[in-house]
């Protein structure tokens, strides 16, 4: 882990407050997810994940930050008089690595503090996201933009005919039945045996399995031709052009999903599509709105660009404080608000409190003009 000071050149203000916004989406539906398992109190249903097949705002969040992961890498390239990256595959590999392995480490306190407790399990969140940034990065670095989308398109047509495959273990394939898969019964043949799925059981898988990181790649790797796109080309016409195909990803998934539903536990390639298109209308928005002004984008989008400069940092923050939540200090204010509002708009409370103890800590590395790279 390495502290950078100050801003990189040529930085797009509009990444840095999307990423915000989604790693403070990821920090929003976790918390809630844990109040509402945990603590058994109601929260808005948008905050939690889809049971199976379908879409909730909890289901955008993760997949929008893993789209902003790809638009970052040719952002972040060193280029030579060619105009062609440079890096190195050592480095990016070594990254990859470095957050594999802290996401495991993570994923797993529980189990290092008392083998006893449950199983250790392999995937899982930043896992994901070493994976899709390694793969992603060393085809930037390889391959042109026209060989990166025709991958796109072969990951997400060939996924199709590989989720409907016979189960290793004999379940009946039903791409609307949990875990009817065969990428859940490959999760559940590598991995089932000792429980170290996310899901267990005879229906289990990974969410962050390992075939479904297959569609994951290709969801960064829309992200890396958006980001090579606004390395060349910005202003309002790139803003329009990012908004149609957004518009057009979103049509063409939702075209999809009757044949092949939306399922973000299997990352199905409708899911890819409609989750890219709205974070890429989302990302087009926010370019016209403050890309390219003289000064840099005011309050309130500084609460987003100081999670978004130090997305890593903040997650991983969570990942070590995120029982904080369902402390005393922080959930006494649910049983003090739950009396005037309803109990859904309380459990709020001592989220938005917790997370404001995050961007605390995340502005003053922003105010030190600190950048912590993993």
């Amino acid at each position: 882990m390495t502290t950078t000071t100050g801003t990189p050149a040529g930085r797009l203000a509009s990444l840095d407050v999307l990423r915000g916004l989604t790693v403070m989406g990821m920090i929003l539906v976790n918390s809630a997810a844990g109040i509402f398992y945990g603590h058994k109190v109601p929260v808005f249903g948008t905050l939690l994940h889809a049971s199976w097949d379908g879409l909730t705002l909890a289901d955008t969040v993760f997949p929008a930050f893993l789209m902003m992961v790809g638009v970052a890498i040719p952002m972040a390239q060193r280029r030579g008089g060619n105009g062609r990256p440079v890096a190195a595959a050592g480095p990016i590999v070594a990254r990859a690595l470095r957050l594999f392995v802290l996401g495991f480490l993570l994923s797993n306190l529980y189990w290092f503090a008392d083998f006893d407790v449950g199983a250790w399990r392999l995937w899982g969140v930043l896992q994901r996201i070493g994976l899709v940034y390694g793969a992603c990065a060393l085809l930037y670095l390889h391959t042109g933009q026209r060989a990166r989308i025709g991958i796109v398109v072969a990951v997400l047509v060939l996924y199709w005919p590989l989720l409907l495959m016979p189960a290793i273990d004999g379940l009946p394939n039903d791409l609307w039945a949990r875990g009817h898969t065969f990428v859940a019964s490959v999760d559940r043949w590598l991995l089932g045996a000792g429980n170290h799925n996310y899901v267990t059981g005879a229906e289990g898988y990974d969410p962050e399995g390992f075939l479904s990181t297959l569609p994951a790649i290709a969801h960064g790797l829309i992200g890396v031709c958006i980001g090579d796109y606004l390395r060349r080309e910005r202003g309002r016409t790139a803003g329009r052009m990012l908004a149609l195909a957004g518009v057009a990803m979103v049509a063409a998934g939702l075209a999809w999903n009757p044949f092949l539903p939306i399922i973000k536990d299997m990352w199905s390639s409708s899911f890819v599509l409609v989750t890219c298109g709205l974070t890429t209308v989302a990302l087009a928005v926010l370019h016209l709105a403050i890309d390219g002004r003289a000064t840099p984008p005011s309050w309130p989008w500084t609460i987003a660009t100081a999670f978004g400069i130090n997305a890593i940092a903040a997650y991983v923050l969570h990942m070590v404080t995120g029982n904080m939540v369902g402390w005393d200090l922080f959930f006494a204010t649910y049983a003090a608000t739950a009396t005037v509002v309803s109990p859904a708009v309380a459990a709020l409370v001592p989220i938005l409190l917790y997370m404001a103890l995050l961007w605390a800590c995340v502005a003053w590395l922003a105010r030190r003009g600190w950048i912590v790279k993993i």
